[in-house]
């Protein structure tokens, strides 16, 4: 399944959010950095995500080449998700995001701190 991408300012920024970018993509490539994964293992990751915004996050991982889907002929039937080398190369991008993240949230913590 392609996508269409309509880069509007030629920034190369903006075609990697194009790829990672939104609420749910980020954390679900977190998790899946850490190994294959079931569907039902991701929805239970990510509490707060339906599973259609799951599906469709995942969706478009697979046709950005980020992640490999596998369908395993068993009943019930069983797919995993994994990063391909392509998603796994967003690991270092995705580390920073982090370490930039834990320090914003601590420095709004220690600002919301009242002063004696």
């Amino acid at each position: 399944m392609a996508r269409n991408y309509n880069w509007k300012t030629g920034c190369d920024v903006e075609a990697t959010l194009s790829v990672i970018g939104g609420r749910w993509k980020p954390i679900l490539v977190c998790h899946l950095l850490q190994g294959r994964k079931r569907f039902g293992e991701l929805r239970r990751l990510t509490p707060n995500a339906t599973e259609r915004m799951i599906t469709l996050q995942l969706r478009e991982l697979e046709a950005d080449g980020v992640l490999s889907r596998t369908v395993f002929a068993e009943v019930p039937p069983r797919v995993e998700y994994a990063l391909t080398d392509f998603g796994r190369s967003l690991d270092p991008i995705l580390a920073q995001m982090q370490a930039w993240g834990s320090a914003f949230k601590e420095r709004m913590l220690a600002a919301e701190v009242p002063k004696p």
